[in-house]
């Protein structure tokens, strides 16, 4: 069975200057330097198109920092490849991102909408854990799903520091 949970980060900026942040890969490689202290990362690709934005992103946690529930089903470092994408600017924004890890048991999927809230914006993101083990798969979606919360706060704060940078 998959889990589902919401996540919604509000800034005090409007959604064209968020997406103007989410567009710049400048914004994206301050994201990884700053993520880099809890594991490596990296902008593997990083597109801005007529069609909208797409990226890839991969995360690498090592095996000795995972909770010993994941390390029974990994054996190794774990590398995540989150690829993200956003439609154009317009009156909807929305985007999905998926998360794979090679020979990992399940899938990470969601969706994100980017819309104006009171006071300046809101990025939502749906996100749906599938882990297809017995006994242990509910368990690993759980944990998947709390430590993506812990990663879009991290991320989100990032964000907003760098949107008062920009903008004050």
């Amino acid at each position: 069975m998959a889990r589902r949970i919401d996540y919604s980060a509000r800034y005090p900026y409007s959604p064209e200057q968020v997406y103007e942040a989410l567009s710049d890969r400048a914004h994206w490689e301050a994201r990884i330097v700053e993520m880099r202290k809890y594991s490596e990362n990296h902008l593997a690709e990083f597109e801005v198109s007529d069609d909208g934005i797409d990226l890839v992103l991969h995360h690498v946690l090592p095996r000795t920092e995972l909770p010993e529930i994941a390390r029974t089903v990994m054996k190794k470092d774990m590398v995540i490849t989150r690829k993200e994408t956003y439609t154009p600017f317009g009156d909807t924004i929305t985007g999905s991102y998926q998360a794979s890890v090679p020979a990992g048991p399940g899938s990470l999927t969601g969706t994100m909408e980017l819309f104006a809230s009171d006071g300046g914006s809101t990025l939502r993101t749906t996100s749906e854990a599938k882990v297809f083990l017995p006994f242990i798969g509910g368990k690993l979606e759980q944990l998947m799903l709390v430590n993506l919360v812990d990663l879009f706060r991290t991320e989100a704060e990032i964000t907003a520091g760098w949107l008062a940078r920009r903008f004050g």
